[in-house]
Formats: C-alpha cells, sequence, structure tokens
C-alpha cells in the first residue's frame, strides 16, 4: 500500500475492544474492526473504524480460514445495510508483556488486506487487570488499549504506523 491513510476510532469501537480485553485478561482476544473510507479524496485519506466486533478469547479458534471466512462474511451481511464494511481486525496477546504481532494476527490481516486494502491491525497490550470492588468499594479496571498499530506495506508486510 504506497497511499497514505489516517485512521479514526470511534469511541464505541474503542470501548468494545478494551472491555473484551479486560473481560479475558489470561486469554489471547480477538475481533473485527468495522467502518469505511470515510473520505477517499482527502489527502491523506481517512479510514473511519465505527464498531468492533469481538470473536474469540482463545488463540487456537482463529487461524481456521473458514471460521474466518463465516465471521467475516456474517459481520459483512449484518453490517452491510449501515454502509459499513470489515477495515480491520485487533488481538490481545495473552501475556501482558508481548507486544510483538503474533502470525495468526497476520494472516488474519492478510486475508482482510485482500477485500480492503487499507486495513489496519490493532494490537491491545499493556496491562489488562479487572477487579470488582467488595460491598461498599469501588471497582477498579485499567487496559492501556492500543498498544502499537499495524499498516500492510506490500514490500515489507506488517509494519507499525507512527
Amino acid at each position: 500500500m504506497g497511499v497514505e491513510c489516517r485512521y479514526e476510532l470511534a469511541q464505541a469501537a474503542y470501548v468494545k475492544l478494551a472491555l473484551h480485553a479486560l473481560k479475558h485478561p489470561a486469554a489471547a482476544v480477538n475481533g473485527l474492526l468495522v467502518g469505511r473510507l470515510a473520505d477517499p479524496a482527502a489527502s491523506p485519506a481517512v479510514v473511519s473504524v465505527a464498531d468492533a466486533v469481538p470473536l474469540s478469547h482463545q488463540p487456537h479458534h482463529l487461524p481456521l480460514l473458514p471460521t474466518l471466512e463465516l465471521a467475516l462474511t456474517l459481520v459483512e451481511d449484518h453490517f452491510q445495510a449501515q454502509g459499513l464494511a470489515v477495515v480491520g481486525y485487533y488481538h490481545a496477546n495473552a501475556r501482558r508483556d508481548d507486544a510483538d504481532l503474533p502470525a495468526v494476527a497476520k494472516r488474519v490481516g492478510d486475508h482482510i488486506f485482500r477485500y480492503f486494502p487499507r486495513a489496519a491491525v490493532l494490537l491491545v497490550a499493556g496491562q489488562r487487570e479487572a477487579r470488582g470492588g467488595g460491598e461498599g468499594e469501588q471497582s477498579r479496571c485499567r487496559c492501556s488499549a492500543i498498544h502499537q498499530g499495524f499498516i500492510k506495506k506490500l514490500a515489507s508486510g506488517w509494519i507499525r504506523w507512527k
């Protein structure tokens, strides 16, 4: 992809992916990002991410291509009436200190990239911790949600964007 692009993440999408990661702090979680190319004529082009769709919270559920294709088809069909499409993928590693994009996230990103050449992969990382308070105590939750964003460069694969 040689075209410059800017990504806008709606609050609803951010909250969903952060809560998904918080709900399963010891597991890898992943999901799809749904949105649209907001202004293709702008320089840089703007991809607006309107929503996030949690898919799973175990690392071995998504590498199977038929399962992924079914999820993509169902999500596309559901959001099509709103003019939205799958524009990316998010992933949180099971280990909090793991800031590397795993191979499964790259493969899913590659699959989405075939249909949406401005696809992004978001890596949710950092402290994922949720504690419920006892009676009379406030519950606390922390999530440093988006740690890294990745875009596809044809020559060099998935690279961190700045």
